[in-house]
């Protein structure tokens, strides 16, 4: 399954504040990604945060189309309160308050992936 990194520039100093904010992340109802047809799209399998001095990263595994998945978190109540909770400890301003500026935001913070290797996938996607 496919995995992917979103970089978040923070402030130092404030990741315990930042762990605060994600110990109290709410889940989806149900993992289930739909198009903006809503039909099926894919799925959210797994989120991991690490944080580091003035860096944070969020990973995602999913199944589907990126676009899709970053959709649907854009429209998701715990994403939207998590995002509105960070933007004190953030270097700098991120437009995730609509649809289309966290899509955008989401895309602009995608980091490169160089490799991914899986148990399920012995020689690697």
């Amino acid at each position: 399954m496919p995995i992917t990194a979103i970089r978040y520039g923070i402030k130092a100093g404030c990741e315990d504040q930042i762990a605060e904010i994600f110990a109290g992340f709410k889940r989806t109802g149900t993992p289930v990604v739909l198009d903006a047809d809503g039909n099926e799209a894919g799925r959210i399998l797994s989120t991991a945060v690490f944080i580091e001095n003035d860096i944070m990263v969020r990973f995602v595994e999913y199944e589907g189309d990126l676009a899709d998945i970053a959709r649907f978190m854009a429209i998701q109540p715990g994403v939207r309160e998590v995002e509105r909770r960070l933007k004190p400890y953030l270097a700098k301003p991120r437009d995730t308050g609509t649809v289309e500026g966290f899509t955008k935001t989401f895309e602009r913070s995608t980091m490169r992936c160089i490799s991914q290797l899986s148990a399920d996938e012995p020689d690697g996607p």
